[in-house]
Order: C-alpha cells, then sequence, then structure tokens
C-alpha cells in the first residue's frame, strides 16, 4: 500500500489478501496424522530440527504439524509420499508435538530417501526456489524429483541463477515454455501423463516390459553425436492381437459363432481313444488366465535396460560409460501418456504394484469452515463464542474505539485532505500507547 490509498482500493486489496490466504490454506491444522497411520500425504522436512539434532537421521512432518507445531522453523516441503506416518510426536524429533501429546516411538516403517536429506534427482542437488530455473518432475513410483535436463528433456542451463521475469506467451510453443525463460522441453507437459525415472523401470518388471512401446515414451539416442529423440509416440493400435500366455506366437481364442448358439455340435473324434463316460469336474471357481497385453518390445529398448543394470555393479563406471555398445543411448526413464492405466497388462505375469493399476488416495486434511470469511465475519464468529460479559465488553470497547476513529478523521474531512497510511497509523500509535500507559 502506498502512502495514500482510497477506501476503496484498500477494501479491495483486504479481499484479494483474504482470497490469496484462503486458495493457500483451505484447511484446518488442527489434528496430527499419526493416528492415521502410514498412508500417502503431503510431508514436510523441517531443516531446523535437523540442524539442530546433526547426528540423528531426517524425519518428515504431516502438514498440521509443519503449521501448528513448526510454524516458526525453516521448512521444506516434499509433496506426497506413500506409506508415511508423522514424526513429530514420536522420540525421533526432540521438539515436542502440540497436537498429538503422547509421546510414541519412532517409525521403524517409514522410508527417508534421500529428499529427506534436501537433495533431488539424480544429480543429488539441493533444492532452491529462488534460483531453480528448471522444472522439476516427480516419479510416480519412487516419488524422488528431476530435473527436465536429467530427464534429457533439455540441454542443462548454463547456470542456475534467479529465474527471470517470464515474457507473455504469443503461441502454442511459447506457452508451453516454462517460466524461467528456457525453451519448451523435448516431451512437453500435455504430452504424458506420469513419468517413471530409469532406476524404477528397470526394478519394476511390469514397467519394463513396455517401456518404448507405444504409450510409454523413452528418450533415446543413438549415439553421443545426435539429438535426444522421443520413442513409443506411435498410437496404440487395438486391432493387434497380443500373445496369450502359453500360447506361443500370436495366439488367438477361438470365439464360437453367435448363430450357432444352443446348437450341439458333433464331438470330433480322436483317434486310438475310447469315449469317456465322465470328465473330471472342473471347479467353477476357476477361471481361464488373463491374456497378456503387453505390446512387443523394442529391442534397442531392452538393450538399453538391460545396459543399465551394470550401473549399480559398476560402481566406478557412469551412465555414459556404459552405454558404449551398440542400440539406445538414454538413462531409461518411462513417461506414460493419458489413459495408461487402461491399458495396462493385468496378467499374473505383470506383477505390476497396486498404485499403478490403480490410482491411489492421498490424504488431505479436513476443510477449514472459516477459509474465505472476511475479517468482518471472523470477528463476529469469535465473539460469538465468547461469554455474555466478555462479549458486551468487547462490543463496548469496539464503540469506543470507533468513535475515536471518527473524532480522529472529521477534521480531515472538514478540510477535504485526504487521510494517509500514516494518519492511520498515528491513531492507532496513540491509542496503543493509552493502554501501556494504563497498565503501568
Amino acid at each position: 500500500m502506498g502512502d495514500s490509498a482510497t477506501l476503496a482500493s484498500v477494501f479491495e486489496s483486504q479481499t484479494s489478501l483474504l482470497q490469496e490466504a484462503a486458495l493457500a490454506l483451505p484447511h484446518q491444522f488442527s489434528q496430527c496424522t499419526y493416528a492415521l497411520g502410514h498412508i500417502r500425504q503431503a510431508v514436510y522436512l523441517c531443516l531446523s530440527c535437523a540442524r539442530d539434532a546433526p547426528s540423528s537421521p531426517p524425519r518428515g512432518l504431516c502438514s498440521a504439524c509443519s503449521v501448528a507445531c513448526h510454524t516458526d522453523h525453516e521448512q521444506l516441503e516434499l509433496f506426497p509420499k506413500r506409506g508415511f506416518r508423522c514424526d513429530c510426536p514420536t522420540r525421533a524429533l526432540a521438539h515436542s508435538c502440540t497436537l498429538h501429546t503422547t509421546l510414541e516411538e519412532p517409525n521403524e516403517k517409514n522410508v527417508y530417501g534421500q529428499n529427506f536429506r534436501g537433495v533431488f534427482c539424480r544429480c543429488g542437488l539441493p533444492y532452491d526456489a529462488e534460483k531453480e530455473r528448471e522444472t522439476m518432475i516427480q516419479c510416480l513410483t519412487c516419488e524422488d524429483w528431476f530435473h527436465e535436463s536429467c530427464l534429457n528433456l533439455r540441454e542443462r542451463p548454463l547456470s542456475r541463477e534467479p529465474t527471470p521475469a517470464a515474457e507473455p506467451a504469443g503461441d502454442d510453443d511459447a506457452s508451453d515454455a516454462s517460466s524461467s525463460g528456457l525453451p519448451p522441453p523435448l516431451v512437453r507437459a500435455d504430452d504424458y501423463d506420469a513419468l517413471i525415472c530409469g532406476e524404477c523401470v528397470r526394478n519394476v518388471d511390469a514397467v519394463r516390459r513396455v517401456a518404448g512401446s507405444p504409450g510409454a515414451l523413452m528418450v533415446v539416442r543413438s549415439s553421443e553425436d545426435e539429438p535426444w529423440r522421443v520413442i513409443g509416440q506411435d498410437e496404440v493400435d487395438p486391432t493387434v492381437k497380443a500373445d496369450v500366455e502359453g500360447g506361443g506366437e500370436q495366439a488367438v481364442m477361438d470365439v464360437p459363432d453367435p448363430s450357432a448358439a444352443g446348437d450341439k455340435r458333433d464331438r470330433p473324434p480322436t483317434e486310438g481313444q475310447e469315449p469317456q463316460a465322465k470328465r473330471a469336474r472342473v471347479s467353477p471357481e476357476a477361471e481361464p488366465s488373463s491374456p497378456c497385453l503387453a505390446p512387443p518390445q523394442d529391442p534397442r529398448a531392452a538393450g538399453l535396460l538391460s545396459r543399465l543394470d551394470k550401473v549399480s555393479s559398476a560402481s566406478n563406471k557412469s551412465v555414459s560409460e556404459v552405454n558404449t555398445s551398440s542400440g539406445y543411448l538414454g538413462a531409461g526413464d518411462v513417461f506414460l501418456t493419458e489413459g495408461w492405466r487402461e491399458r495396462w497388462c493385468r496378467c499374473k505375469n505383470a506383477k505390476a504394484k497396486p498404485f499403478l493399476l490403480e490410482e491411489e488416495e492421498t490424504y488431505e486434511p479436513p476443510e477449514d469452515p472459516d477459509s474465505g470469511l472476511s475479517l468482518e465475519e471472523l470477528g463476529m464468529r469469535a465473539l460469538q463464542r465468547l461469554p455474555r460479559e466478555k462479549a458486551i465488553d468487547g462490543i463496548m470497547a469496539f464503540n469506543a474505539m470507533r468513535d475515536d476513529l471518527m473524532k480522529h478523521l472529521r477534521p480531515f474531512a472538514e478540510r477535504g485532505e485526504e487521510v494517509k497510511e500514516t494518519d492511520i497509523r498515528a491513531f492507532f500509535d496513540a491509542r496503543i500507547q493509552e493502554l501501556r500507559s494504563k497498565r503501568q
């Protein structure tokens, strides 16, 4: 707010601030999630507590404890993590929890990846929102965050300087560029629905089998002198028959003619075999195995993943040193396009993780009923909760302050002068000084 302002501009500014606060914090943070067990939820790292106990492993907080218990601490948002239980009320943190007052034992089942040390991506760099120029993308499986350049979606910026001001977008290409002023990435955000990093692709067989096939994009190149390109952009052909488990090459199930429904068909004779009086009863619970829907994989993509497997056993080699033979080069990351869950193979050989088959639920705190209310409405609610005697005293004090403010502003109206911010501050400063002198 400047040195002077109209009543309308003050009201508009206050309304805007309330709307921003309601969008940023629409929930109430009055209950720690420890009692809910290990759930997928937003997790925060308390850097202040980590610095106070450098010998102890870092721990995580739920969103309620980050606001209610550690509000004056330096924190880093780690975003959703699955199977996580809040560490705030446990002995692992010296700072006591104000929401869950019972002291609990440390959470042994929580998984603390490198994000809990404040570093991200396969490059292991810390995240600084003030200096980071690149967009970071979260892996669906390990839930780590990766730079676009580390995913080979763009060249690495020359420096991680403060983000420049974004220029207005004039076309589709410019609108897809990040606010950092960098050019659009090789695979744009609208081109895929989820990322699975190369390490997780190699560790999850169901993803590994489809890597590089239509709908499972990979960024590769044939040599270090060539530019990066995307494979797997071909449309999925619904008419292609998938291999049926145990059926050999593209075994196709025999579907009877609907027009012959209800008719008896002669049993084909079997040479050298007498007719059997009875057949073994088949259990009604037995169901035929689901056909394997995994599309044929590009052998060069499979070769890339096999060569990347050697990185874990060759600690003194980098990815580029391992990828020297013929075939694709790359990090093995997979970008799944829209509708990938509907196309996912569900045969018994797929061995897919549950969150790959069904979208998992992420916990959110209950909505705050006071979110978005004006200061006047909040004041009236607070007044209604007070005992009758205190409510009357509060109303009388408000009326007295209102009358004094009107007396302070009346001379400005009579002289036709503009009321400035300093004039309002002078009034309230005088009131505060008067109250302090009465208490002494």
